[in-house]
């Protein structure tokens, strides 16, 4: 079998007809059937790699995506690599959720695995992918920057009542049963049970001391009793409601007494505690019960109401004789000439919602003035120029000064949050303005600040793990992968990154969100540099990529090229951080529409000249090619291609390959890798039934094989009847 193996490349790679006899061996001669004839000009072709001029591209890559398990079992896709190519790029082995645990441990196994055979088949790796938004371990990051439950001293938890009942609010009793028992609120207030002898069956003397209990399985309540008898005994408490109950003895003395009894899993939306006492003759007295849980402590959380930093260029609304109201250098100025009342010149924040009667609200901002000076603000209805509650004044001085106050606003249908400054005669200055108010919580938002610390910790701690794995061997890696989004809101001219929202938060985790546009891939180019070198890696032979799709567009005119390219130059001004090479994917279709498969072409010209520019190394880094009606251009399924259009598909490969020589100067040529090496089969989650490869999905070349190696060749595609003259 390993022999077998060894010459597969040549010859089950190289045929595309397998038969049962020689024909040779027959004693009358046998026509091919023309399905079989047409391809037998692949068997003149060598292995792919061989078609490369290496005096002339002494450092170029020819590589195939795979799938690592695959490979380390040194089978077909181990020789299909080491046999055609002379690089590899893992499909998934590589990535994120590949190697991350829920709990952030990093299993780099298959990934030393690979190294170790792919090292010894004297194979290179393309490393896939450092940085992406996709395929992460979603459970992992978002709970390293969820909200924090706070962390206290059991004793320092703060008591919730669920019900509460004080016996001499209720004038009446009547919630008992049993005929020989008084239930009544004696002249104390207190509910008083008389039960002048003692019965066997003591549940039939029962009586509701709380209702409208609502209660978790997941919570533990406490009922406490303030409560005494005409003697020592005990009585049976019950809790929950008639579906089910949970009991347990509450003692008693003659003297009073709070007592406390604890339950767990009580599951009711409208239930009960009730007593139990028919086994105790005498008087019982309870002056109050309730039912309570603990909490933690909780902590106040800013709910802004307004907020204004006049980056926007719009300054507060006002009004008064002679002011001025403008921003200047992101600050708002109010300019009063003359002092007057200071009710006679105001500011004015003006809601839709009125502010909420009986809250209170806190307002901060940063203040300074051309002189010493004090300011009142407040809430008004506009109807009637009513006052509903006023700030304490806070002072001016001539130095930038944040100020807090708070008041609680004291009026219906206040719309109005008012500045007094009428007798300020000067300048003021206003910036950063926020009034909110504080929502309790149990639980500590992380500040954004906090996210990005912890989140380019555990970018840090990634980078460092794969850089380990592979110990120095894997030079070149997609940096970032898929960082350009298709938008462009702002208007820029050149489309945004990737983030949440341009993209799906719920699948996909975008660390821009957090580290920032500019920063995420400075900290991870910094860290691949720095563990690259740490972990036995030539600094000199490492090479950083940016890897994207759809640069070749040609609906856009090559906008997410252009994008690209200057949101590199963004990522390098700053001197220090070097982006290496740019990745175009490639996943293109051959359009059987004529006048878009040109205007695609174009594109795919054009793109190349956009990289080339960039003075960058250039990479296809994920070539593979379907084929599209010239209807409605929908994907043709391998089974509907017919021979002509396999045809076709094989002159665009060799298109896109000659362009990519002949357009990207020799020493920034890095390389092309093919995606698929065979058809996508029919349940793939990527192209799912389409002519993706180079062979079928028994290894057997297709056309598609000839135009690629055609194409790495300089040679036109040859047609079938010149397969003689196709020299290996």
């Amino acid at each position: 079998m390993k022999q077998y193996m060894k010459l597969l490349p040549v010859l089950a790679l190289g045929m595309v007809v397998e038969s049962c006899v020689d024909d040779a061996l027959l004693p009358y001669s046998v026509q091919k059937p023309t399905s079989v004839a047409q391809y037998e000009y692949l068997n003149n072709y060598d292995v792919l790699k061989s078609y490369l001029d290496r005096a002339k591209n002494p450092n170029f890559k020819l590589g195939l995506a795979a799938s690592v398990s695959d490979f380390v079992q040194q089978g077909v896709v181990y020789e299909a690599v080491t046999t055609n190519f002379d690089e590899m790029t893992a499909g998934n082995a590589m990535k994120y959720a590949s190697v991350v645990a829920d709990d952030g441990t990093m299993n780099f196994s298959t990934v030393s695995n690979f190294v170790d055979v792919a090292k010894a088949a004297g194979i290179t790796i393309y490393g896939h992918t450092l940085g992406w938004h996709a395929q992460q371990n979603m459970t992992y990051l978002n709970g390293l920057i969820a909200d924090k439950e706070i962390t206290v001293d059991p004793g320092d938890a703060e008591e919730v009542n669920d019900v509460y009942v004080d016996y001499s609010t209720l004038g009446s009793y009547t919630y008992w049963h049993g005929d020989k028992v008084d239930a009544s609120i004696n002249s104390d207030g207190n509910l008083l049970i008389h039960n002048p002898e003692a019965i066997e069956n003591f549940y039939e003397i029962q009586y509701h001391v709380a209702n409208g209990l609502v209660a978790s399985p997941d919570i533990e309540y406490t009922v406490t009793a303030k409560i005494k008898a005409s003697g020592d005994g005990y009585l049976t408490c019950c809790i929950g409601d008639w579906g089910g109950q949970q009991t347990a003895a509450l003692s008693f003395t003659t003297e009073w007494q709070e007592v406390k009894l604890t339950f767990t899993g009580v599951n009711t939306a409208d239930g009960f505690v009730m007593f139990q006492s028919g086994n105790f003759a005498g008087d019982i007295e309870i002056e109050w019960l309730k039912v309570t849980h603990t909490v933690a402590p909780s902590i106040g959380k800013e709910v802004p109401v307004i907020e204004h930093d006049f980056s926007d260029g719009e300054p507060i609304s006002g009004w008064g004789e002679g002011l001025k109201i403008s921003v200047v250098d992101g600050a708002c100025v109010i300019e009063n000439p003359s002092a007057a009342q200071n009710w006679e010149k105001q500011l004015c924040y003006e809601q839709t919602a009125p502010f909420e009667n009986g809250k209170t609200y806190f307002l901060r901002l940063k203040v300074k003035g051309t002189k010493d000076g004090a300011i009142v603000a407040g809430f008004q209805n506009p109807d009637g120029y009513v006052g509903c509650g006023d700030f304490p004044a806070f002072s001016v001085t001539t130095d930038w000064q944040e100020v807090k106050v708070s008041t609680t606003c004291t009026g219906d249908n206040a719309t109005r949050l008012l500045f007094n400054v009428g007798d300020y005669e000067g300048t003021l200055y206003f910036d950063d303005v926020c009034l909110f108010y504080e929502e309790k919580t149990n639980v500590i938002e992380m500040t954004p600040e906090e996210k990005k610390d912890t989140l380019t910790w555990a970018l840090d701690n990634w980078v460092k793990g794969m850089m380990e794995a592979t110990g120095g061997y894997v030079t070149a890696w997609d940096l970032a992968n898929e960082t350009v989004s298709g938008e462009d809101k702002d208007g820029d001219g050149i489309y945004e990154l990737q983030s949440s929202e341009n993209g799906d938060p719920t699948t996909n985790f975008y660390w821009t969100d957090y580290l920032g546009d500019i920063d995420y891939v400075r900290i991870l180019e910094s860290r691949a540099r720095k563990y690259f070198k740490e972990y036995g890696g030539d600094p000199s032979k490492l090479k950083l990529f940016i890897n994207d799709f759809n640069l070749e567009s040609w609906w856009d005119g090559n906008k997410k090229a252009k994008s690209l390219v200057e949101w590199i130059k963004k990522w390098e001004s700053d001197g220090v951080t070097k982006i290496d090479g740019i990745g175009t994917q490639m996943h293109v279709d051959y359009i059987l529409n004529e006048a878009n498969q040109k205007a695609q072409e174009d594109a795919i010209v054009n793109m190349f000249k956009i990289l080339a520019a960039s003075g960058k190394l250039i990479k296809i880094s994920e070539l593979d090619m379907g084929i599209v009606d010239k209807t409605h251009g929908t994907a043709v399924k391998t089974e509907n291609v017919t021979y002509e259009q396999q045809l076709k598909m094989a002159e665009f490969y060799q298109f896109i390959i000659s362009k990519y020589f002949e357009i990207i100067p020799v020493e920034q040529q890095y390389g092309i890798t093919q995606w698929c090496a065979t058809d996508s089969p029919a349940d793939s989650g990527w192209r799912p039934g389409e002519p993706t490869g180079l062979w079928d999905s028994s290894f057997k070349r297709k056309p598609t094989y000839a135009g690629f190696a055609n194409g790495l060749a300089g040679k036109v595609i040859a047609e079938p009847s010149e397969e003689l003259s196709q020299e290996k």
